[in-house]
């Protein structure tokens, strides 16, 4: 006997029709990465690697060997490492085996990550010209010295170079990529950064506050809140300066690290956000499909194994289901990203209302202080904590709840997990 509910029996076999395909190739690890990549210098590009046409084929035996659960793709999401090292023979080889084995909607948004200085405006056309609408382009910083000190292979002159290809091409969606709290990086830097991308005006913009990860060459070099880390104070007005510029010029602040024209929206990302199922391929990339969170092998040798062994147990492997613990817990820390937060109703339906009340109890205290807000059926905020009867969304707010979301989120966690 299942120990789910309907509703949470619904969610575990929700059929995807997302796909995420890691493409691990580098040029060079920049300093801040932790990302499965493998580094192949800067001559080996598509067709003339050897080393990039095997994994294309590893890659496309592991979609043709994954079960079909029925729905046609409706996203599709290449990254990296960077995924414009590929030929336009390989982007093809790859979405015709997904076409061959989930069909790909007609209407479907195909991104990709694309580092400047690494294709050709032929390269984009051809890219354009099988499929792909959405581009994300990893600038991270506009500033010589400051791309110097991640570590970035491309140029200043590369950005532009690539800004002016893509508007050529005319693709559709195309988002720009930068990086608050840099070694090195002042306010000065970052308004000519915004000023910059104000410039090239892209339908949107990601954010991302940097984040020192232990296993990376920033992590054995800089020390968290260390000079010549900005200290938190900066951090925090970057993050205020950016979000005034931005809404300002007209982008809707959709998630935390996120900014959009209206209609522009990352659909693809909130496949992750609103915790849906996708399929994942390549190294390292994770899947979620039918109540199982799996990620693949990080390295190349162990991902080829893993094909090999995937490819012996028919396209099958039974890896555990998710505990509905973890699926709320997921759904809570992942949908408060969002501006629009967590629906009620659907909280209280799936997972019960004393579950809801539990949530809340946790909650209200950042309620008085100005980071979490309920909002009501008429789009209104509700000021009244005691009117979660008629509460619609729970949602952190813009920019207070944003900024502390780290003590939210880990507060909640402890209260439901």
């Amino acid at each position: 006997m299942s120990l789910l509910n309907p509703i949470q029996e619904a969610i575990y076999l929700q059929i995807p029709s997302s796909a995420y395909l890691h493409i691990p190739f580098c040029r060079r690890r920049c300093f801040y990465c932790d990302f499965p990549v493998s580094v192949v210098g800067d001559r080996a590009q598509g067709d003339m690697s050897g080393t990039i046409s095997q994994y294309v084929e590893v890659l496309c035996q592991e979609i043709a060997l994954t079960k079909t659960l029925g729905q046609p793709l409706k996203t599709i999401f290449f990254g990296g490492g960077t995924p414009s090292l590929l030929s336009v023979n390989q982007l093809t080889q790859i979405l015709e085996t997904l076409n061959r084995q989930f069909s790909i909607a007609e209407s479907a948004e195909i991104s990709m990550e694309m580092d400047p200085g690494t294709f050709t405006p032929s390269q984009l056309q051809g890219y354009r010209a099988v499929g792909v609408n959405r581009i994300s382009l990893g600038v991270q910083a506009f500033q010589p010295e400051l791309l110097q000190v991640c570590g970035r292979a491309h140029t200043q002159q590369d950005i532009w170079a690539a800004v002016k290809s893509i508007r050529q091409v005319g693709v559709p969606n195309f988002s720009l990529d930068l990086i608050s709290g840099l070694p090195h990086q002042t306010l000065a830097h970052w308004d000519a950064t915004l000023e910059a991308a104000m410039v090239i005006a892209p339908t949107h913009i990601s954010i991302y506050d940097l984040t020192i990860e232990p296993v990376t060459a920033f992590g054995r070099y800089y020390q968290a809140g260390v000079y010549p880390l900005p200290p938190d104070d900066i951090t925090t007005q970057m993050y205020r300066q950016a979000r005034h510029v931005l809404t300002s010029a007209g982008y809707e602040h959709y998630e935390i690290s996120n900014y959009a024209q209206p209609g522009h929206q990352c659909l693809h990302n909130r496949v992750y956000w609103e915790n849906c199922t996708y399929y994942g391929f390549g190294m390292g990339a994770t899947s979620y499909t039918l109540g199982q969170r799996f990620t693949r092998p990080r390295k190349t040798r162990e991902y080829y194994q893993w094909v090999k062994e995937y490819d012996v147990a028919g396209g099958v492997l039974d890896y555990p289901q998710t505990p509905p613990s973890e699926v709320l817990l997921e759904t809570l820390m992942l949908g408060l990203r969002l501006r629009t937060g967590v629906n009620l109703s659907t909280l209280s339906q799936v997972w019960g209302r004393a579950t809801l009340e539990k949530i809340w109890s946790c909650l209200k205290p950042y309620q008085k202080q100005g980071w979490v807000e309920l909002v009501g059926k008429n789009g209104q905020v509700i000021p009244d904590a005691e009117a979660l009867l008629t509460a619609r969304e729970l949602r952190l707010t813009d920019p207070e709840g944003f900024l502390f979301s780290n003590i939210v989120l880990a507060a909640l966690f402890a209260a439901v997990a």
